[in-house]
């Protein structure tokens, strides 16, 4: 690998397309990686990319794997500690999620400031490895400076943004009308089934991060409504190329 990018791109369920935003250099397909899982998820492509994107050397995972695919959460998490291992310092993450708060709608763009984790295990449970603290602290998991640069990115392109805290849990089911409720109440803006044990481990490295959900379907009350994993892709990439030009410019901005 002659390039050594050091940011790097997790691209969630219907978002895989802004692999087409790169310039792309090489792309290997996960299972040609010692010791990567295979993604099993329709709209996850399975593959490490690495080119250009915003003038700037990148690495992205076109595809992620999740806890309820039956992977555990070193191996959901493994791409990441590799990632730290190649020089990555600055991690994007994207999903697509179920929106909560009432003020949200279908395809609205949410800046994650913050999480709460409702999976049944932490990434970090078990010995820990030398690339952070046993008891890491967690008051900043999404870096506010990125925050800050995507707000202004977004103001200046007229791109409607909002502010939210992700709820991750296992599923693989959608959430009943009353788990809505419930999360809402917690304090969740929106809820999918990635992203935490990722960022988790990514701060325990020492890596910065910047999330974003596109709502893709709704869970307020009195709106909850079926939903497929096909409506879920299909809003998630109406609206992937605001995504799209917003990490771009950050990418193309950052030092």
């Amino acid at each position: 690998m002659s390039a050594k990018p050091t940011t790097a791109i997790i691209l969630g369920t219907g978002l895989g397309k802004l692999a087409d935003e790169i310039e792309v250099t090489q792309a290997i397909p996960y299972s040609e990686i010692p010791n990567f899982p295979v993604s099993t998820v329709e709209g996850h492509s399975g593959r490490l990319i690495l080119g250009k994107l915003g003038g700037k050397d990148i690495m992205a995972m076109q595809g992620r794997f999740h806890y309820y695919e039956g992977y555990s959460m070193k191996e959901v998490t493994f791409p990441v500690r590799v990632m730290y291992e190649l020089g990555i310092r600055t991690l994007f993450v994207s999903n697509a999620a179920g929106g909560t708060n009432p003020d949200f709608h279908i395809g609205t763009l949410m800046i994650i400031t913050d999480h709460i984790n409702f999976f049944p295990e932490n990434p970090l449970r078990g010995k820990n490895l030398p690339t952070g603290p046993r008891f890491p602290d967690m008051h900043e998991p999404y870096d506010l400076q990125l925050v800050a640069l995507a707000d202004r990115i977004a103001a200046e392109k007229g791109i409607e943004v909002a502010h939210g805290v992700y709820l991750g849990t296992q599923g693989p089911t959608f959430e009943t009308p009353a788990e809505y409720r419930m999360f809402h109440r917690m304090g969740a803006d929106a809820v999918g089934m990635s992203t935490v044990p990722e960022v988790i481990v990514a701060r325990h490295c020492g890596i910065r991060v910047f999330g974003v959900s596109i709502i893709t379907d709704l869970g307020i009350e009195g709106q909850v409504e079926e939903v497929s994993h096909e409506e879920v892709q299909k809003a998630a990439n109406a609206v992937q190329p605001l995504m799209a030009d917003i990490m771009r410019e950050m990418i193309k901005r950052s030092e």
